[in-house]
C-alpha cells in the first residue's frame, strides 16, 4: 500500500522512534530544575538543539522548539513585526506561501498593518526583481518558502535576500519541505521548520532567529525557550526530532538522486499514458521526491477516493476536494488547471516498482472518473450550430462546466463564441487553462447576467 503523501508528513524515521522510546524514560523530568533528573533532562535538551542547528546552520542560542512548524512561522512573523514597528508595518510575502503565512498575514492587515503578495510565474517561482521591488522603507519582514509545498518548485531564496539585506529588511524562509534535503543555502534572518515533514514525530516545530534581529515575542512572557515557545518543552518529541534530522541528512545526498530519478519518470509518463493532463511546477528547480499534475475533465474527490482504492495515498490541491469549494490558493496564483489535481509526494525507499504499478494503475482510473462524468472525446466535431452560444453551468462544480464547454466547442463554426455561466470558483482558474490546453481563445470574464460569472471563449480549430 504506497503512501504517495510525505509533503503532509512524513513516515517516522525508525531513528526518531528510537530516540522517543528512549527519550521517554530518560528525558520526562523539567529541564529547569537543578536535581539529578532535571540536569539530565537538561543535557538532552541541550544535545537536541546542538544538533538541530547544526542542521540548520545557525547558533544554538538563535534555535527555539515550538509545538508545530505553524507556531514557529505565527512566532517568527509577530515578533519580527512588533520588533521592527517602528520602521513601518509592511509584511512581504510571496503568493503560494503556506497558508500558515498567509494566516499572519490576514491578522497583520486585519489590525491595520500592510500586506503585500508578490506574484508568481506558471512554475510557481516568484522573480527576484520583482519581489526587491515589492520591498519598501515601511517593510518590517519579507517571508518566502524555501520549496513550495504543493509543486515542489524551489524559490531563488539567495537572491531575494540578498534583496532584502541590500534594503535592511529581514527575511524569514519557512523552511518546513525542504530542510530534511539540506539547509537553506542564503543569508537569511529568520527560519522555520517542522519536524514531521522530514520525518520526525508531529508537534515539533522550530525556529531560528539570528543575532542581531530586532524580535519581540508576543503574548505573555514566559521562561522556557527564550520566551519565544511559552510551556513546558515536550522533550522526548523534540529528541527524536533532532535525531531523525541528522538521520535523513546523512541519508540525503543518495536518496534524492534516486527520488528524483523516480519523479522524473512520473512527469514523463503521466502525459504520454493519460490525455489532457498538465504536469505542474518548475521541471528541474524543484524538490527531488515531489511532482503534481492536473487532469481535465475529472472530479478531484473522486479521483484521489478511486485511487484510495487501488492503494494510493495520494494529496490534492483541487477545489472539488476542498470544503471551501475554491481552488488550491498555489495553483490560482500560477494560473495553471487545478481539477483534477494529484500530488505525488515519494518517502524514502520507494521502490520503482511501486512508482510503476501507479502509473499502470492511473489511467485506468482516470478514465473511469471520466467516463462517470461524461467528459467529451478528444477534438471537438464539425460546427453544426449557431455562432453564439451560452452555456448555463450555475450551481454545477468543477469539472462540470469544463466538460460542458468541452461538448459544445464544437458546434459553433471556427470564430464563434461559447460564454460559460457559472458560480463555481474553480472556473475562473480552469476555464482559461482548458482553452490553454486545447488551443482555444479566451476572450475574458464579466459578471453574469443572473448571478455568477460569464467567461467567454472564442473557437480557434
Amino acid at each position: 500500500m504506497p503512501y504517495f503523501d510525505t509533503a503532509s508528513a512524513a513516515p517516522l524515521h525508525p531513528v526518531a522512534r528510537q530516540a522517543l522510546l528512549a527519550a521517554l524514560d530518560e528525558g520526562w523530568a523539567d529541564p529547569a530544575r537543578l536535581y539529578r533528573e532535571g540536569r539530565r533532562a537538561r543535557m538532552l535538551l541541550d544535545a537536541a538543539r546542538e544538533a538541530a542547528a547544526e542542521a540548520v546552520g545557525c547558533r544554538p542560542d538563535e534555535l527555539v522548539f515550538t509545538p508545530s512548524g505553524t507556531r514557529a512561522v505565527h512566532a517568527g512573523i509577530s515578533g519580527a513585526l512588533a520588533g521592527r514597528r517602528r520602521v513601518g508595518d509592511r509584511l512581504v510575502v510571496s503568493a503560494v506561501e503556506h497558508s500558515s503565512v498567509l494566516h499572519a498575514g490576514e491578522v497583520h492587515a486585519a489590525a491595520g498593518g500592510t500586506l503585500t503578495e508578490v506574484p508568481v510565474d506558471r512554475s510557481g517561482a516568484v522573480d527576484p526583481a520583482a519581489y526587491a521591488a515589492a520591498l519598501g522603507p515601511d517593510t518590517a519582514l519579507a517571508c518566502l518558502q524555501s520549496a513550495n509545498h504543493e509543486v515542489g518548485t524551489e524559490q531563488p531564496v539567495a537572491e531575494v535576500a540578498a534583496a532584502c539585506r541590500a534594503a535592511g529588511v529581514p527575511l524569514l524562509v519557512d523552511a518546513a519541505q525542504s530542510l530534511g534535503w539540506g539547509p537553506v543555502d542564503a543569508d537569511w534572518s529568520l527560519l522555520a521548520a517542522s519536524a514531521h515533514k522530514w520525518g520526525g514525530p508531529a508537534g515539533v516545530g522550530l525556529l531560528a532567529v539570528r543575532k542581531g534581529v530586532r524580535f519581540a515575542p508576543q503574548g505573555p512572557p514566559d521562561e522556557r525557550e527564550s520566551g519565544r515557545a511559552p510551556g513546558f518543552e515536550n522533550l522526548p518529541a523534540i529528541v527524536a526530532a533532532a535525531a531523525s534530522l541528522r538521520a535523513v541528512r546523512a541519508e540525503a545526498a543518495a536518496e534524492a538522486a534516486r527520488l528524483r530519478a523516480l519523479v522524473d519518470r512520473i512527469r514523463a509518463r503521466v502525459p504520454e499514458l493519460v490525455p489532457d493532463v498538465e504536469v505542474v511546477g518548475d521541471p528541474l528547480r524543484r524538490l527531488p521526491h515531489l511532482v503534481t499534475f492536473s487532469c481535465l475533465y475529472v472530479d478531484g474527490e473522486t479521483l484521489l477516493s478511486e485511487l484510495d482504492r487501488e492503494g494510493f495515498s495520494v494529496s490534492s490541491g483541487s477545489s472539488c476536494t476542498s470544503s471551501t469549494l475554491t481552488p488550491s490558493h498555489v495553483l490560482r496564483a500560477m494560473g495553471v488547471l487545478s481539477e483534477g489535481n494529484v500530488r505525488v509526494s515519494l518517502p524514502t525507499g520507494t521502490t520503482e516498482d511501486e512508482v510503476d504499478t501507479f502509473l499502470t494503475a492511473l489511467p485506468r482510473v482516470v478514465a473511469a472518473v471520466r467516463d462517470r462524468l461524461g467528459a467529451p472525446a478528444a477534438g471537438p466535431a464539425p460546427a453544426a450550430g449557431p455562432a453564439a452560444l451560452v452555456l448555463d453551468t450555475l450551481g454545477r462544480r468543477c469539472p462540470i462546466p469544463v466538460i460542458e464547454l468541452a461538448k459544445v466547442i464544437g458546434t459553433v463554426p471556427v470564430g464563434g463564441t461559447v460564454t460559460v455561466l457559472s458560480d463555481d470558483e474553480a472556473a475562473r482558474l480552469d476555464i482559461p487553462a482548458w482553452c490553454e490546453m486545447r488551443g482555444q481563445e479566451y476572450l475574458g470574464e464579466e459578471p453574469g447576467p443572473t448571478g455568477g460569472t460569464a467567461y467567454a471563449v472564442r473557437r480557434v480549430a
